[in-house]
C-alpha cells in the first residue's frame, strides 16, 4: 500500500492507496510543532484506527508546502514506518511541463494538483484550489502549466474579518439562507462566500477572455470548494481527492523514488 502526504499551511491530509482505490484518509493540524516521535505516534495510531497494518505500507510520496514540518514528518516516516519517502520537487518526474518564468516557484501542491486534473480530464484544464490560499493553475491541451493566479482563500480572509475588526466574531464559514443580511453573522457569511463566489466566476471568465479557449475544463478542490462549487455552473467538477490522485500518480512514474528501508 502506498502513503501519500499532502502538507498544506492548515492541515496535513493523508491517504492510503491499494493499487488505485483510496482506501481511507485522515488529516491532522499542520501549523502545531510536532517531533518526530510525536508524528510517529500519530501516523501509526491513525492507519491502525482504520485496520491498516504498518507493515502493509510499502511506500510514501509527500508534497509540503511548509518547509518547517518536513524534517520531523520524514523522519517519522522513516524511523516508524521504514520507508524512505518520495519527496515532490525538482528532479521529479511529473508528466507536467512548467512553462512559467520562475518554474521553481510553483508550490509542490500546485503541480500535484496540476497532474491528476490532466490526468483525469485531460486539458486546456483550469485547476482551482479553495485552501488556505485560493490558487487556479491552468494546463494547457499538451500538459504544461502555462499560469497560475493566488488569491486569499476564505478561512484567511474570515481570520483578517475577526481579528482585525474589534467588534465582528469569529463565525462559521457557510452560505446564509440569503444575501440579504438583517444581522451580523449572516452579514460575514453573505460577504465572504458570495464574495469568493464572484472572485471565483470573475477570474474565470478572465482567463478564458485572455486565452481565448472557449472548450476549457474548469475543475475544483480543497476544503471549502465544494460550497463554491454548488454556487456556480462556472466550475464543472469538484473533486475532493484531485490532490490524492496527483500523489499516486507521481509516485507511480518514480517507481525507486520511495523504497522501505532496510
Amino acid at each position: 500500500m502506498l502513503l501519500v502526504c499532502d502538507v498544506g499551511n492548515t492541515n496535513i491530509n493523508f491517504g492510503v492507496y491499494e493499487k488505485e482505490e483510496l482506501r481511507v484518509k485522515f488529516k491532522i493540524m499542520s501549523k502545531m510543532s510536532r517531533t518526530s516521535d510525536e508524528f510517529g505516534a500519530i501516523i501509526c495510531e491513525l492507519l491502525e484506527h482504520n485496520n491498516i497494518a504498518l507493515s502493509d505500507i510499502s511506500g510514501c510520496i509527500i508534497a509540503s508546502v511548509v518547509p518547517n514540518v518536513m524534517h520531523s514528518l520524514v523522519n517519522s516516516i522513516e524511523r516508524y514506518l521504514k520507508i524512505n519517502p518520495l519527496i515532490v520537487g525538482p528532479g521529479i518526474k511529473t508528466g507536467i511541463k512548467i512553462i512559467t518564468e520562475s518554474p521553481k516557484e510553483i508550490g509542490a501542491d500546485r503541480i500535484v494538483d496540476a497532474v491528476a486534473a490532466f490526468d483525469i480530464y485531460g486539458g486546456p484544464v483550469l485547476v482551482l484550489d479553495f485552501g488556505t490560499a485560493t490558487t487556479y493553475d491552468l494546463v494547457t491541451e499538451n500538459g504544461e502549466f502555462a499560469a497560475g493566479i493566488t488569491a486569499p482563500g476564505i478561512r484567511i480572509s474570515a481570520k483578517a474579518l475577526w481579528e482585525d475588526t474589534a467588534k465582528l466574531p469569529e463565525i462559521e464559514i457557510k452560505k446564509p439562507a440569503s444575501i440579504l443580511a438583517q444581522e451580523t453573522i449572516s452579514s460575514m457569511q453573505a460577504g465572504l462566500v458570495y464574495g469568493q463566489i464572484g472572485q471565483t466566476e470573475y477570474i474565470i471568465k478572465k482567463v478564458m477572455e485572455e486565452t481565448g479557449i472557449e472548450d476549457l475544463k474548469v475543475v475544483a478542490t480543497g476544503g471549502l470548494g465544494s460550497i463554491v462549487s454548488e454556487e456556480t455552473d462556472m466550475i464543472q467538477v469538484y473533486d475532493r481527492n484531485l490532490t490524492m490522485h496527483g500523489l499516486r500518480l507521481i509516485y507511480e512514474k518514480n517507481s525507486n523514488g520511495s523504497r522501505r528501508g532496510n
